[in-house]
């Protein structure tokens, strides 16, 4: 009886930890100021400084059917992401500016962060994500 009781308490014991090491977190991010419906609207996240606005972990892309849309990402380790997104007008994959660097398309950062000239820092633009749900508003500015 006591080998039973020991071995009961041990995978209770596992599947307390196993429940404590397996959280994550998720975020909502919901895009506003979206001026036509042509396009897409594409969302990506980022986890370091170094692949910000170059490789994004995770990114979702959402037709551009109204004047917002809301995307979910789901059963993200805690930690820092920073968020950025474009209106793909054209749907080409990429943001399209002109020849002076000025973009032609709709884009915005988490924390409605802005550069100075270009891109705000993965520091402006991250977000801290818990085990928590996180809400992010994030208005399309256009040039």
């Amino acid at each position: 009886m006591k080998t039973f009781i020991s071995l009961f308490a041990f995978f209770t014991a596992l599947l307390f930890l196993g429940n404590v090491m397996a959280q994550t977190g998720s975020i909502e991010v919901n895009v506003t100021n979206i001026e036509s419906k042509k396009g897409t609207i594409r969302i990506g996240l980022f986890v370091s400084e170094k692949d910000f606005l170059k490789n994004a972990v995770k990114g979702k892309v959402v037709k551009a059917s109204g004047s917002e849309v809301t995307v979910s990402f789901e059963n993200l380790e805690p930690g820092e992401y920073a968020v950025s997104v474009i209106h793909d007008e054209n749907e080409n994959g990429e943001l399209d500016k002109n020849v002076f660097g000025i973009p032609k398309e709709g884009f915005a950062f988490g924390n409605n962060a802005m550069g100075s000239f270009g891109p705000p820092s993965f520091e402006k633009a991250k977000i801290v994500i818990s085990d928590q749900r996180e809400r992010q508003v994030i208005k399309l500015k256009y040039m």
